[in-house]
């Protein structure tokens, strides 16, 4: 990808892109389908009508910084801010505080369509109800990492300091299973199908557990910090950042034990800064550190350029549900909207 300008990019043929001069930390679509939000560093989400992609409402959503971003239960997006709150913003762009914590940041916030919403802060996972109010929280031995629901919304798994804690959402008692091993672990993802969870390590390794015998995975060999997984829609491969290349453990036959990875995409002495997969497909979205933003084909290989470096490090990617819009952030402030759709 070296010789971007004879490379005809997709963003240039199939998209639109704005400029907000501020660090883009989240981007997500609304579960409707109908809207895209970007928080910024600068405090503001940005709002946009995926059918008028360059009209964008500015809502004052944090004093401070934007600090996690996620699609909310049933439309929208949740916000967290280090002014302490916890904020949903509607697709029309009017913003409600949920919750408030005091002067502590919430570093982390997390959704699932059933209606459960969940807000980490410092040591305490937060479990908001449909409603908005907090039901319970759930206290971890050190900062919480990350957070992620399962795919039921049965269950969250928190990243912390020497593993991760697994938690029943309705349990009448509050004890998880404890997931155990040591060293610092901050981005999480479970399984589509709720077997495994993994965690990304500061030792610049991921760190995985088997739920069904407690099986530990270890897979290393990263020359950086990996920040972003994403399983495939049926959980064959989990992508990674944190290599020159699109990293892909596969979790089928046996794996990822005593297997190797796959490398999409790489080659050009980047590192790859975010991946995402597809919703429904066997693809992934890759950002770099230097504004790059690829499609690849699992099965074939096959990489599509969706936009040429020079905007900034790619900080956030988000599919529509459909797996139609790609949204892609960078820190300095760049976000890119591509059309997939038949035409």
């Amino acid at each position: 990808m070296s010789d971007a300008a004879d490379i005809e990019f997709l963003l240039g043929q199939r998209g639109t892109s704005q400029e907000f001069g501020a660090w883009v930390i989240g981007l997500a679509f609304g579960r409707e389908g109908r809207s895209l939000h970007a928080g910024l560093g600068d405090g503001t989400v940005r709002v946009a009508q995926v059918a008028a992609p360059t009209e964008w409402l500015t809502v004052e959503a944090h004093k401070g910084a934007v600090m996690s971003l996620c699609a909310d239960a049933k439309d929208g997006a949740l916000t967290g801010g280090d002014d302490g709150r916890v904020m949903r913003i509607a697709p029309d762009g009017t913003a409600t505080e949920l919750a408030k914590f005091g002067s502590k940041w919430v570093e982390h916030v997390a959704a699932h369509e059933s209606g459960v919403r969940a807000a980490a802060v410092a040591k305490a996972v937060h479990v908001l109800d449909a409603k908005g109010e907090v039901v319970k929280s759930l206290a971890h031995p050190s900062t919480v990492g990350g957070i992620t629901f399962d795919a039921k919304g049965k269950r969250i798994a928190a990243s912390h300091y020497n593993g991760a804690s697994l938690w029943f959402v309705n349990a009448k008692e509050d004890k998880p299973r404890a997931l155990e091993w040591k060293g610092s672990h901050a981005a999480i993802a479970m399984h589509p199908e709720g077997g495994h969870v993994v965690t990304a390590m500061q030792e610049m390794s991921l760190h995985g557990w088997r739920l069904a015998d407690g099986q530990h995975m270890r897979m290393s060999g990263y020359p950086a910090k990996t920040h972003s997984l994403s399983f495939s829609n049926k959980g064959k491969w989990l992508a990674t950042s944190g290599a020159e290349a699109v990293v892909l453990w596969p979790f089928f036959g046996g794996g990822p034990m005593g297997k190797a990875p796959t490398e999409l995409a790489g080659g050009d002495g980047v590192m790859c800064t975010r991946v995402l997969c597809h919703p429904q497909h066997e693809m992934v979205a890759a950002g770099f550190e230097d504004g790059l933003v690829l499609l690849a084909d699992i099965n074939t290989g096959r990489v599509l350029p969706v936009a040429p470096p020079g905007q900034g490090g790619v900080s956030a990617l988000a599919w529509n549900p459909s797996g139609s819009h790609l949204a892609f952030g960078t820190e300095s402030g760049f976000v890119g909207l591509l059309d997939l759709s038949a035409r």
